[in-house]
């Protein structure tokens, strides 16, 4: 049965919007139908002088303001149910929307059967203690425990099969002892039990039908998903647990006890003469009254206010103000966030003994030893016992279902080698889960549990990393991010990012800016050339001075640029040049790659080259697509001197007003101290690129900011800077600086 419920539960979650329109539709019909005189007394009695009689005495007064009373608060204890649960605004709207909704169409069906406005207002509270609204908030749940948009329908549809079966069963018991009541001769109760077996019915219809595909349709165009976060599984678990642990005696004695009230219900129908039904119905249906003086009274007493309705009305009130106002805690999330730190914590020292043992038996033995022990309760999310064998999470982990085993059971197929860790997340289909288990793993291996409490990983996007930037990630670590700017570049303002925790290096370079804020500074690119320099072996240094010889020739570079510029649109080969060293040969590949660096499609570009050189050297071995002369990420007067990338050259001249002013200084000073440091003093380092003060700190807090490759800003940072004065105004120049754009 739970199959068949899940199905049906997919099919009206995947198509909200058919099953809603086709639920109003039905409900439109009926109301614009003829009524049919009603085969069951519902109508209320009156006198045969056409004067309407109800007897309000003291008690039936009471009686009646107690039952209210009691639907109310029982209402508001299912509210308060429904907010210990999770969102209170979430689920308290799903319960509204399943009391709403089921009301309305109860009321539907009722006015198809003429039942009165009095029998409807006083059956009201009755239907308030028939609504089980804990079965609407589980669906709910079911739903928000989707990690991704595309899984709510398919969690609804799970929910809908959980609880599809025992909510038929109670229904139909529910239906059965209520009509039980029909039979009792007492027109109160009998209209009162017919409403409350309509209610049940119509009930049990929108909470199938109507409210799956409304909850469904909610929570897509709310784009919610993701709602418990880490605790996901564990709700879903809970969920399942709580299903699972249903007396299965319980069911068989409802089972038993519908079989018997249906036997009860048809031997009493069966006996209802026809002349005792017509004769009821010519009673009521005679009896109807048009006077319009006692029609009036009767309207108004309808909306008359007595004292019950009076302290019903303030109860509620209150109620709904204190729900809202002063209801803000969340029990179940505190006692969850509890009992998964209790769970982890004995699953670590579960895994500790895993790896004690080796076979698949002597795991298996283990977990079940440590597992008996340990509550059903302990862990509320994926870190939850293994309670599947080895050869179990095999077999689902091949059938590409590794999502549905638990963050224990991958843990232990990571430990046994069957999956390696750094493809958690492409295996899970989940990333920010796999980043976790990896965290587990790794505290697991350290015997240590607090390894990655300050690092954070949640509410991160990962798509932006696997494959492409990183990998084996724990997280991301929060690096503080400053502006400085305006800076005035070739007449354009620039607001330049920069990540660091160096304190004033932002400060000082913001500095610097309003320095050159009113003369800005006007650059030029001077070379363009990125580099990769392979090294490549001969069997003697004959005939790697041959090769030497033969890339001088004009003829054989046409055919090695052809080859380069073959495999990209933007490399283009603008030159090489060669070093020799005994039989190794060092070429040096120069080409332009556009707007990015181009170390990939250079590289691309280069080895198609040297394929076509080993057509006319075929003993020659490629040792390396890099041999260190290009040279990348490494300090080398080769860089300096001939440059890597863009060279830049740049200018600004600044008044000696602005120099006392902003920088506090003088323009002799600044220009006394240029020369004494950034040339005297590198020089005397022996300094490669290094005859400035401190443009590493700048170019690698830009390449943090903007996500560049940091280590570059060993070549993109050399450059010297020149001071000379210039009247009363001072000229600066940095040149040259290769750099990585």
């Amino acid at each position: 049965m739970s199959r068949l419920f899940g199905l049906y539960g997919e099919l009206c979650a995947s198509h909200p919007w058919e099953v809603i329109v086709a639920v109003i539709t039905l409900t439109t019909c009926f109301l614009t139908l003829d009524k049919p005189q009603s085969p069951i007394p519902f109508k209320t009695p009156v006198t045969c002088n056409g004067c309407i009689e109800e007897h309000f005495i003291a008690a039936d007064v009471i009686v009646m303001t107690i039952i209210r009373c009691l639907a109310i608060l029982y209402s508001y204890h299912q509210f308060r149910n429904l907010q210990s649960l999770g969102s209170k605004y979430i689920l308290g709207i799903a319960g509204l929307f399943v009391v709403f909704s089921s009301f309305v169409f109860t009321s539907t069906v009722l006015n198809i059967l003429q039942i009165e406005l009095v029998d409807l207002k006083d059956a009201l509270f009755f239907f308030l203690l028939l609504i089980d609204l804990s079965k609407a908030a589980k669906l709910a749940q079911f739903a928000l425990t989707a990690s991704a948009q595309e899984e709510i329908a398919k969690n609804i549809a799970r929910g809908v099969s959980v609880l599809g079966p025992a909510i038929t069963l109670d229904t139909i018991v529910e239906t059965l002892v209520i009509g039980v009541g029909t039979l009792s001769g007492v027109h109160r109760l009998e209209v009162l039990s017919y409403f409350a077996c309509l209610s049940v019915i119509v009930n049990y219809a929108i909470f199938m039908t109507f409210y799956p595909a409304c909850l469904s349709l909610m929570l897509e165009l709310g784009k919610i998903s993701n709602f418990y976060g880490d605790n996901q599984a564990g709700v879903l678990k809970m969920l399942l647990e709580e299903n699972d642990k249903s007396n299965p005696a319980i069911q068989r004695i409802k089972l038993v006890m519908s079989f018997g009230l249906m036997v009860v219900h048809i031997h009493s129908r069966w006996n209802l003469s026809t002349d005792k039904v017509s004769e009821s119905l010519d009673i009521h249906i005679n009896k109807n009254y048009t006077g319009d003086s006692s029609f009036y009274m009767y309207i108004m007493k309808q909306f008359a206010l007595s004292a019950d309705h009076i302290v019903i009305l303030i109860l509620l009130v209150t109620l709904m103000v204190k729900f809202i106002l002063f209801e803000d805690k969340d029990h179940l999330r505190e006692q969850m966030e509890l009992e998964t730190l209790t769970g982890i914590k004995k699953d670590i020292h579960l895994q500790k003994r895993i790896r004690t043992v080796s076979t698949d038996v002597e795991i298996q033995t283990e977990i079940s030893n440590n597992y008996l022990i340990i509550p059903d309760k302990l862990a509320c999310s994926k870190l939850t016992d293994v309670s599947r064998s080895l050869q179990d999470c095999l077999q689902i982990y091949r059938m590409d279902k590794a999502s549905d085993l638990s963050d224990n059971e991958i843990i232990m197929l990571v430990d046994t080698k069957h999956i390696p860790a750094y493809n958690l997340e492409k295996i899970l289909k989940n990333p920010e889960r796999g980043v976790r288990i990896r965290r587990t793993i790794i505290e697991n291996s350290l015997k240590k549990s607090d390894v990655f409490v300050s690092l954070p990983f949640q509410k991160y996007d990962y798509s932006k990393v696997l494959g492409a930037c990183c990998e084996n990630v724990t997280g991301y670590v929060p690096v503080p991010l400053g502006v400085a700017g305006p800076l005035i570049v070739d007449d354009k303002r620039y607001y330049i990012p920069m990540a660091t925790t160096e304190g004033c290096l932002v400060a000082s370079t913001n500095r610097g800016c309003r320095a050159i804020e009113k003369s800005g500074i006007k650059s030029r690119i001077v070379a363009d050339g990125m580099t990769r320099g392979p090294v490549i072996r001969f069997p003697n240094i004959v005939k790697a001075s041959e090769a030497l010889l033969w890339l001088k020739t004009p003829t054989n570079f046409a055919a090695l640029k052809e080859n380069f510029d073959s495999t990209s649109r933007f490399a283009k080969l603008q030159k090489v040049t060669t070093h020799i060293a005994g039989r190794y040969l060092f070429i040096r590949f120069v080409a332009e790659t556009g707007d990015a660096m181009g170390m990939n499609m250079i590289s691309k570009g280069t080895e198609k080259a040297l394929k076509c050189m080993q057509s006319q050297f075929p003993e020659m071995e490629i040792l390396s697509l890099s041999g260190n002369v290009c040279t990348d990420k490494k300090s080398a007067a080769v860089n300096w001197i001939e440059g890597r990338g863009k060279s830049v050259v740049s200018e600004c001249i600044i008044s000696a007003d602005v120099v006392s002013s902003v920088l506090k200084t003088s323009t002799h000073s600044l220009v006394d101290l240029n020369i004494s440091k950034n040339m005297i003093g590198s020089a005397v380092a022996g300094s490669i690129g290094g005859f400035n003060a401190h443009a590493a700190n700048i170019v690698t807090a830009i390449f943090i900011a903007t996500g560049q490759d940091a280590a570059q800003n060993v070549s993109s940072s050399n450059c010297i800077t020149i001071m000379e004065p210039w009247g009363r105004k001072e000229r600066i120049s940095t040149s040259p600086a290769p750099c990585r754009r």
